[in-house]
């Protein structure tokens, strides 16, 4: 079985007896008390190469269990893996291994095929594939992949959360044993670990050498990573599948996600550039257009009338906003979130018409149109429940349906229920100009059907867009509980938080910006006083904190005064000067000493042009902050700082202002901004101040 000899920095042109010599040089000694046989860490670990961690495939045939070990009995359950076959193509490896009875004669009775593929931005993606050669069925019960890590990867980063509250950072020390998260919401959750990094301990934005994993996929799922006391390590990932929920008859197969991994020397910002490289070149979404958008949630929640929406649509359209999205509401008796969902036709008493004349009339101002959907959901009280009980997804055990958010969950796996929500949702699309859904999924799935349940959404995301060319979109779960790379193989933006209260959303948009570029993030505008958490915030902070992402506006503008409008028009206009930038450049972040002061930017491709932020998130250590320093500029390129109009000035914590700032202006080289910088805007807590760098 092949194993894996180095994941890491490029070693440069290596002739093949210098690779031979390099992998003969990875073989070590065998320990007392272990096996006569040195231990390695291959590509598919299992039991009987000497392997004594979590296996890469774990199952059993109906009638007995697969035991996976290295035993030589003649018996048909003893099953060994050998290798079959391996091909290289550029950048694309395949290996293939049969699972053999102990005994020659047997003919292999699964096969496993393990795949390698190393993109042109560096970005290491693997997926693991069994199929099943019995005539026996086999209940698959794990098919994990798994890649290397060094000693010195001595620390996991990763995340967890909750609603309103996603993508909070959580450390530990990689010690003997196995650190393992799992998640069984049937999505990957508020708690998702999202990304899974280990690294040198007390790696950085900016230094230290990590190793990123993710796992793409929208269902549960399972993470892992574990070193073992032969100084073995490995990082896993995979599918977590119920019992019975994969049962692979003669021939059938059953195909891992894929895992994609980055690795860096410099810390957690070149790897999170690979990936940000690759989506883009993958998806094209920095080619797309970006749309500031008008949600109207939070401005009428389920008040939906249409005067009130036009005189919305109308304040938006002055502000800058490019597209205007009707969110949750507009189905025939949706009053509340407690009925209606699953009957996704229009109201008829609020919309006699229908939605034609407001889209006209928001098409009239110049903005295109979007609108809310939750295909994958259902009341209680709705036509569809009581005409298709049989539609719902419950667990068997259960007398009576669990109810999460006041609903239940449509089985798509289902022929005729998934046929009526595609004729639903493709009458909409054929009936209204919509190029855009926002696409919600607002509750856990029953556990046990998580995995066809994710591969159905996916295939009516699918068909929508092949029969409705140019749709969009959003993928919303509750706000951020399904962020992966497998949804975003089909949408073009993600709603990463319930919450608009600036202060969460700078955290979360910094974490998740780890895997995401910024034109993917959902980051809206709300009003001053945050409806889920009751904090009120001033006007910098929250132009600065919506400023980077793909921008929108949640809060009811009819409400705000005349300044407050022009100043929304003004941050709007700084926005899509600098959206370009945003939206195509690298993502930087400094390491800062004082956790409480944040520093982030965007440079573009040709390190000519950048947006900075400095954020101050709490009060500071000290009554005077460090200076700035702003990473990733051209060394020998002398730059200009200066402050970008948003549309309002922060709040300073200083009787007198550097110099500098007062004179409105600084050139340096970007050497000098990035090693020595320059003294920082003391801010009052909870401020914001934006930065416009340009080459000279």
């Amino acid at each position: 079985m092949p194993s894996f000899i180095h994941w890491g920095a490029d070693l440069g042109e290596l002739t093949a007896s210098q690779l031979e010599q390099l992998a003969d040089a990875q073989i070590p000694a065998s320990s007392n008390a272990a096996v006569d046989s040195p231990i390695r860490p291959l590509i598919f670990p299992m039991l009987d190469t000497a392997w004594l961690g979590r296996p890469a495939l774990s199952g059993n045939h109906p009638v007995a269990p697969l035991e996976l070990v290295a035993v030589d009995t003649g018996d048909a359950r003893v099953v060994r893996f050998t290798l079959t076959s391996a091909v290289v193509a550029a950048a694309h490896a395949v290996t293939h291994a049969d699972a053999s009875a102990a005994t020659p004669a047997h003919t292999p009775s699964l096969e496993v095929t393990v795949e390698f593929q190393l993109t042109a931005e560096g970005l290491l993606r693997t997926r693991s594939s069994v199929v099943n050669r019995s005539a026996q069925a086999f209940e698959l019960d794990e098919l994990s992949v798994v890649l290397p890590l060094p000693a010195r990867a001595a620390e996991v980063l990763d995340f967890s959360g909750h609603w309103a509250g996603e993508r909070r950072p959580q450390r530990t020390p990689l010690q003997n044993g196995a650190w393992l998260r799992e998640s069984r919401h049937g999505r990957p959750g508020h708690d998702a670990s999202f990304l899974t990094i280990a690294g040198t301990p007390a790696f950085g934005f900016r230094h230290g050498e990590v190793w990123a994993v993710h796992l793409g996929w929208s269902g549960s799922q399972r993470i892992w990573v574990e070193r073992q006391i032969s100084g073995i390590s490995l990082i896993g990932a995979g599918e977590l599948l119920a019992p019975r929920e994969v049962v692979l008859g003669l021939d059938a197969s059953y195909t891992s996600p894929w895992v994609s991994a980055a690795w860096s020397r410099d810390g957690l910002d070149p790897a999170s550039a690979r990936f940000h490289r690759f989506l883009r070149r993958e998806h094209g979404f920095a080619e797309r257009a970006h749309p500031v958008i008008l949600n109207t949630w939070e401005a009428v929640y389920f008040d939906h009338n249409e005067v009130t929406l036009r005189r919305l649509a109308d304040a938006g359209a002055r502000a800058g906003v490019e597209r205007f999205v009707l969110d949750d509401g507009w189905m025939s008796g949706r009053t509340d979130d407690q009925r209606a969902l699953g009957d996704w036709a229009v109201d008829t008493e609020r919309w006699p018409n229908g939605l034609g004349p407001l889209i006209d009339y928001v098409i009239g101002l110049g903005l295109d149109f979007g609108l809310w959907v939750e295909p994958e959901m259902v009341n209680l009280d709705s036509q569809l429940a009581r005409d298709h009980p049989e539609w719902i997804l419950t667990e068997p055990h259960r007398s009576t349906p669990l109810l999460a958010r006041n609903q239940l969950v449509v089985d798509l796996t289902n022929p005729d229920a998934f046929a009526a929500i595609f004729a639903a949702l493709d009458a909409l699309l054929s009936e209204y100009a919509i190029s855009y859904l926002k696409w919600d999924h607002n509750r856990d799935l029953p556990v046990t059907r998580s995995h066809e349940q994710t591969l159905a959404t996916y295939r009516l995301m699918d068909v929508l867009r092949q029969r409705h060319s140019g749709l969009e979109i959003e993928s919303c779960a509750s706000g951020g509980a399904r962020i992966d790379l497998g949804i975003l193989e089909r949408t073009n933006r993600v709603w990463a938080s319930d919450t608009n209260d600036p202060l969460e959303r700078q955290s979360i948009y910094r974490y998740s910006s780890l895997l995401l570029p910024p034109e993917l993030l959902g980051v809206h505008l709300g009003a001053p006083t945050a409806h889920t958490t009751g904090r009120t915030h001033a006007p910098a902070f929250r132009f600065a904190t919506a400023l980077f992402g793909w921008a929108g506006i949640e809060w009811n503008l009819l409400e705000a005064t005349e300044h407050e409008l022009a100043q929304v028009a003004r941050w709007l206009t700084a926005y899509k000067e600098v959206r370009p930038i945003i939206h195509s450049g690298t993502v930087v972040r400094a390491d800062r000493a004082d956790p409480a002061l944040w520093v982030h930017g965007v440079v573009n491709s040709t390190q000519t042009d950048a947006v900075f932020a400095i954020v101050a998130m709490a009060a500071q250590r000290d009554a005077l902050p460090d200076p700035v320093q702003l990473p990733g500029l051209d060394p020998e390129t002398n730059y200009t700082v200066s402050v970008l109009d948003i549309g309002a000035e922060p709040r300073y914590f200083a009787a007198v202002l550097p110099p500098w700032l007062l004179g409105g202006s600084l050139t340096l080289t970007g050497r000098a901004l990035a090693e020595v910088g320059f003294a920082a805007p003391p801010l009052a807590p909870e401020q914001a101040i934006v930065f416009r760098v340009t080459a000279q």
